[in-house]
């Protein structure tokens, strides 16, 4: 097939943004159109001359509008193929008029959802119809051509201008696959919502959903393609971020703010992180903002350019005054003020990314890796522990200041590539170790950033003495912990369960520090 004349069309829609304007370009251009319900209406209030559905059906609507168009004349006119004399001859047979051009987009089940709405609303608001008469068309799109978002309104109108009331093949074929994937996604949020109904996480069929929201100029590489998507979740971060200003963001900025922003919502007082390649070089809370930012900087200030800065609380003068000291990829935060904003304009290129809320550490969903020939999911590590659910493993007990450095440690380590090693002091990394292969080179290293920045600092000793350490996994054997007790750690946390456990508190003990045992690990891969 090539170019289809548009002689009738057939619209139902919920979202109404456009609509009036495309329907007059139809009349205009001579075409019959057939509608329902509340599009009928605003087309007629409009002063547009529409047939109803059940007036062309001769069958009323039923069950509280439950069942309108599924009607033979309705889907033979969609299905039925103007290039089969077989098909032709019984649509004349049984009084059934072509239609050319379908326009549909489904109840706002979405939407419903989202704002808390019932069980029963949120059944209510489950499209049957339109996903119907949508995968009609777009199984025939030969000779029927399907809109199901606004947005292609102005594309289908610049074609039938440009070809006489008509539409070509690949236009076609193009809003076909446009139609598939808007039913596969709607589908897609629906079988979610029952899943989560049952408390299910793990249902034998699963599909994975989501709308473009940005082409990226390409991804972790200038040879590979990327895109961003949005899942409908809503969690407030990365994909749902207002961008002020700045630069394209790419691929892997990206994925670093959104490794940046997780990380920080962890925490209720003021905190900064600053991450490079999805690992964080600085994380800190304090009285305010500037004074957290000043302390993650400081953990290892080489690292730290060229970064992305992640706060938990709307940005202000004096701190964003700070930030601009450091050449930084991304600034993302709940808000900025105006002062905040006025500063970090002058860095014209800097991306600064504004979400309204923070994501909720404690809440749940999946997640989701490709491999070859499918998918691994899991879900959000949401584990928390909290003083009551230490294990005192050795001879001398943390004191407080401790304790609240050792959960402020694992904490982070939740967010630290594994094998990851995070030394503490005052709520504030002073060294960190991360993805080795090696539990005691991760120790090794995180010691020696202290010391570089102790040395970029001016001198003196490093902050490592007299901190805290934090393992995201267990000790298989002594010398990781001998490498931070060498460091000057005092204090260490980690969730125990190896089979040198009585190995590694016996170090600890002839060491005179004090270790606690969680009971749970931190595994980032």
């Amino acid at each position: 097939m090539a170019d289809v004349s548009i002689a009738r069309a057939l619209i139902s829609v919920s979202d109404k943004t456009g609509l009036v304007e495309f329907a007059q370009f139809l009349a205009d251009s001579g075409v019959e159109i057939l509608s329902t319900g509340g599009s009928a209406k605003t087309l007629i209030d409009a002063g547009l001359t529409v047939i109803e559905v059940a007036d062309h059906t001769g069958s009323p609507e039923i069950l509280d509008g439950r069942v309108k168009t599924l009607h033979p004349k309705i889907h033979g006119g969609i299905l039925g193929r103007r290039d089969l004399d077989s098909h032709r001859q019984q649509m004349e047979e049984h009084d059934i008029a072509p239609i050319d051009l379908v326009v549909v987009n489904l109840y706002p089940f979405e939407a419903t959802v989202a704002r808390g709405a019932s069980f029963e609303d949120c059944v209510e608001n489950i499209d049957i119809g339109g996903p119907a008469l949508i995968r009609a068309a777009a199984k025939n799109h030969d000779h029927v051509a399907v809109i199901t978002d606004p947005s292609q309104y102005d594309a289908v109108r610049a074609e039938m201008t440009a070809r006489s009331g008509a539409t070509d093949t690949a236009q076609r074929l193009h809003l076909a696959e446009a139609a598939y994937a808007h039913t596969a996604l709607y589908d897609t949020m629906i079988a979610d919502w029952l899943t989560k109904q049952r408390g299910e996480i793990l249902p034998s069929q699963r599909t994975v959903g989501g709308r473009l929201k940005q082409r990226l100029r390409y991804g972790e590489n200038p040879h590979q393609e990327a895109g961003l998507y949005v899942d409908g979740s809503n969690r407030p971060g990365v994909a749902t971020a207002e961008q002020v200003q700045g630069k394209e963001l790419s691929y892997n900025n990206l994925n670093d703010t959104d490794a940046a922003f997780e990380l920080v919502a962890e925490f209720g007082d003021p905190a900064c992180a600053i991450i490079k390649h999805a690992n964080p070089c600085g994380v800190a809370v304090g009285a305010d903002l500037s004074s957290a930012y000043a302390s993650a900087l400081a953990c290892d200030p080489v690292s730290a350019y060229g970064g992305i800065i992640a706060l938990n609380q709307p940005l202000d003068g004096p701190t964003a005054a700070q930030i601009a000291n450091l050449f930084a990829e991304v600034i993302i935060a709940p808000d900025a003020d105006a002062d905040a904003r006025a500063e970090l304009a002058k860095k014209k290129n800097l991306r600064i990314l504004l979400t309204g809320d923070l994501p909720d550490p404690a809440a749940g969903g999946m997640m989701v890796k490709s491999i070859a020939g499918g998918y691994l999911m899991q879900s959000r590590d949401t584990g928390h522990i909290a003083e009551p659910d230490l294990r005192v493993a050795t001879q001398r007990a943390p004191s407080d200041d401790e304790v609240r450095d050792l959960l402020f440690a694992f904490t982070v380590c939740k967010h630290v590539k594994s094998n990851a090693i995070i030394y503490v002091k005052d709520r504030a990394t002073v060294g960190i170790g991360a993805g080795q292969m090696s539990r005691v080179d991760s120790s090794r290293i995180a010691a020696q950033k202290a010391r570089d920045a102790a040395e970029a600092a001016g001198g003196g000793d490093p902050k490592t003495i007299g901190s805290v350490v934090a393992s995201d996994a267990f000790f298989p054997f002594a010398d990781g912990l001998m490498a931070a007790v060498d460091a000057g750690a005092t204090a260490v946390i980690q969730p125990g369960g190896s089979m040198r456990d009585e190995e590694v508190i016996a170090a600890a003990d002839e060491a005179g520090i004090a270790m606690v045992f969680t009971g749970m690990r931190h595994f980032r891969h």
